[in-house]
């Protein structure tokens, strides 16, 4: 096994006997792992024979890695005679890779793994962690490895923000030597996720159900990313936001990618700085985005163009990279949201048997919850129809700002259980509240959700929220906020292919799956 040619997907076992790393390798090979990494420092052996009887009952490749539990605390002389005879037994089973950290690496002990070896290459790994994140910093570091005569460099990088991945994207691609680089931490999970885009040779991933922050799990990258598919022309989407995990997106977009035919991938992105990420990464290769939570508004003041009815609502939920390099921004979340409302009315209307060709809303008291970028575009949209428009929001100053730009009125949160002045009236909660992994909350008491006809929940996560069960159980038509997800998520593939989305294939998806 070389560094030429494809990918490899590596998973670490840190198992503590060899009867649950075999079991935990079998576990890697069945979910797609190409190779794994044994971390024998984890385990707990009387005899070095139990190691041995690892080695030759393995069955994929490996990476042989052998690390004291505490690089603080270590005890240099222990680790070189434990270490040393480990790795050396590696070499003489013709192990593919075996590990060495580059702060207990020496240059006799460097010179006793050679004397052993035929085909086993040499990995010297260094864990990184400075605040000043540059190319030629990354480029010290590599240097200062491969003058320990390593065969294959491997960085850690301790990552502040999303935008010190994009160091390490220059570094996979320009490189001259076997590299592998790991972004630690959740802003550095497109470090693996994109890696195959810029060269990597191998990524790491998760074995089961396991949670490494910065890590995707083995199963995502063959179910969902599908990362055999992309290569050096893939175009990147992505869905901007803080928190992130949460985001079914990639759920969505990447399987109508390849039922298209459409050459991309859309992963999570967890900015903290809008404007520092669209300054780090403004190459064309990262061509459309989808925003999230804090960044709506502020994402409209990077583009360089906005379509009006983004620009009067005063956030964006999408925005396309032209082929001249221009930030284009757009709001799907407006006819995506009431269109949900509306046609949920109508349903419930036709059901009574009345019809109407003017909007169900229109005339109708609207109550929102929130003022972020997601409630403005419903605002706007409920105001369009002709509804009449509340908002609570815990700060107030923002309901107030947002109801003078809608013709509407802002009232102070506490009160919102007690507003009641009519029957008969829509709630539309854009607020987090009820979101994973705070499921038992919501927005409003069930005592108080007797007096709305209708209730809209812009949490999609889960499908379900507290909110609708119980606006359901007191007689109101509810609309989940997956309706509102798949309709907008139509709308932003449009703009981001620039062709037409697979409307019924993505239903499906959302509603199997979500």
């Amino acid at each position: 096994m070389g560094f030429k040619g494809d990918f490899f997907v590596c998973t670490p076992l840190e198992c503590e006997s060899k009867e649950e790393m075999l079991a935990s390798m079998e576990l890697a090979k069945k979910e797609g792992a190409d190779i794994v990494e044994l971390c024998i420092g984890s385990m707990s052996f009387s005899h070095i024979s139990e190691i041995e009887h690892l080695f030759t009952l393995r069955t994929l490749p490996s990476i042989v890695s052998f690390r004291p539990k505490s690089l603080t605390n270590r005890c240099p002389k222990k680790f070189q005679q434990t270490g040393l005879q480990i790795l050396k037994r590696a070499v003489e089973l013709n192990i593919e890779f075996v590990e060495i950290d580059l702060q207990v690496c020496t240059e006799e002990f460097i010179n006793e793994l050679r004397r052993e070896r035929s085909n086993t290459k040499i990995i010297i790994s260094n864990y990184v962690n400075t605040d000043i994140f540059t190319r030629e910093k990354l480029s010290e570091f590599i240097i200062n490895i491969q003058s320990t005569g390593a065969d294959v460099v491997k960085l850690e990088i301790n990552v502040n923000s999303i935008t010190d991945v994009a160091p390490i994207f220059h570094m996979l691609t320009h490189c001259q030597v076997p590299i592998i680089a790991k972004a630690v931490g959740e802003r550095g999970l497109i470090s693996q996720l994109l890696g195959p885009k810029y060269g990597a040779s191998m990524i790491w991933a998760t074995l089961g159900a396991k949670h490494v922050p910065g890590l995707p799990s083995l199963v995502s990258i063959k179910q969902v990313y599908k990362l055999d598919y992309v290569n050096p022309d893939t175009k990147i989407f992505g869905v901007v936001s803080n928190p992130v995990s949460h985001s079914k997106g990639p759920l969505l977009h990447n399987p109508a990618f390849r039922h298209t035919g459409y050459n991309g991938i859309y992963v999570p992105l967890l900015v903290d700085d809008i404007k520092e990420f669209f300054r780090a990464y403004s190459c064309n290769d990262f061509a459309g985005f989808s925003v999230g939570i804090p960044h709506k508004e502020a994402a409209l003041r990077c583009c360089d163009e906005v379509d009006p009815l983004a620009l009067s609502i005063g956030a964006v939920n999408t925005i396309v990279r032209s082929s001249d390099g221009k930030l284009i921004g757009y709001n799907t979340d407006c006819e995506a949201s009431i269109t949900a409302i509306e046609d949920a009315y109508r349903e419930r209307y036709i059901s009574y048997g009345q019809t109407s060709v003017v909007s169900p809303i229109a005339g109708k008291l609207f109550v929102l919850v929130g003022a972020g970028g997601a409630a403005r575009a419903i605002a706007f949209g409920a105001r369009n129809r002709g509804a009449r428009v509340v908002i609570f929001n815990r700060n107030f100053e923002r309901a107030k700002a947002l109801a003078i730009a809608v013709s509407g009125e802002a009232l102070p949160y506490e009160h919102l259980n007690e507003f009641q002045p009519e029957k008969g009236m829509i709630l539309a909660n854009s607020s987090s509240v009820g979101m994973e992994p705070n499921t038992d909350q919501s927005p409003v008491s069930k005592l108080a959700l007797k007096s709305y006809e209708l209730v809209f929940d812009a949490v999609y996560t889960p499908r379900n929220t507290r909110l609708l069960q119980e606006a359901e159980e007191v007689g109101a038509t509810v609309v989940s906020g997956v309706e509102m997800f798949i309709r907008q998520a139509l709308s932003q593939f449009k703009l981001f292919t620039n062709g037409l989305a697979p409307t019924d294939f993505m239903r499906k998806i959302v509603l199997e799956q979500f």
